[in-house]
């Protein structure tokens, strides 16, 4: 297995290459896996992911931080960093793992991420770790909006409806359909004062008031601006939320 080009893209080159290839070692491959390694990686993530917050946002209080930390080190965010290092390339799975397309599964790859980072602590500590995982999360950090990230998709569609004084969304179960242990619902979220409505479906009420609260969003990004004049911040909002109301939904 050569690693130089992930190493490469890691931005970093280990002494004791063994760390690695064991981060990159599912369990169903060998005794030897990357499970530890994800336990301490996940801990060196979390500190190095707060200091960076805690210095980059010096005005937004413990709250906030936790939860925009929390959006930062979840399973989704992991493995986009995954993506982009092409960690799938490198990974060791048991055949069975790779017949069933283990190697494009979130958490596998999250999983590994974190190995990574504890790999490199144990080649070389943590202030290297720690300057490895903030090079990988710069290009995120530059790009999203901290006031909206981590929220739930209800809470910024109320958020932007008070913020231009218009009244709270109503959301009206519509059906439910299925068995009593696995219903699926059907939810209307409606602003009845700029005439919107939008559904969606969920295996909850809560997952489908999510669902159908982010499809109202990407409405109003077309018709906010025209009333507001508002564009850039309703177009943050409403691409940031539909993620959120996928994964409240698969909850």
């Amino acid at each position: 297995m050569n690693l130089t080009q992930l190493e490469t893209r890691l931005g970093y080159k280990f002494k004791d290459q063994r760390l690695l290839i064991q981060a990159l070692t599912h369990r169903s491959h060998s005794a030897m896996h990357n499970e530890r390694f994800e336990f301490l990686g996940d801990s060196i993530l979390n500190f190095a992911v707060a200091a960076i917050l805690f210095h980059q946002l010096p005005n937004v209080d413990e709250g906030d931080l936790s939860r925009i930390r929390a959006s930062l080190v979840k399973q989704g965010t992991l493995a986009d960093i995954a993506a982009r290092l092409d960690l799938s390339s490198f990974l060791r799975l048991g055949e069975g793992e790779l017949k069933s397309g283990g190697f494009r599964r979130p958490s596998i790859l999250a999983d590994a991420v974190e190995a990574v980072f504890g790999a490199i602590y144990l080649d070389s500590g943590s202030d290297r770790a720690h300057q490895v995982i903030e090079a990988l999360y710069r290009p995120i950090l530059e790009t999203v909006d901290f006031n909206t990230l981590g929220k739930d998709a209800k809470t910024l569609l109320q958020e932007v409806l008070q913020g231009r004084k218009f009244a709270l969304p109503a959301y009206n179960v519509i059906a439910t359909s299925g068995a009593a242990h696995d219903q699926q619902f059907e939810v209307e979220c409606l602003i009845a004062e700029l005439d919107v409505r939008a559904q969606a479906s969920g295996s909850s009420r809560r997952a489908a008031e999510q669902a159908a609260a982010a499809l109202v969003l990407a409405q109003l990004e077309q018709i906010l601006p025209k009333k507001k004049g508002a564009a850039k911040q309703v177009r943050k909002v409403a691409q940031l939320s539909l993620p959120v109301a996928v994964e409240q939904d698969r909850k």
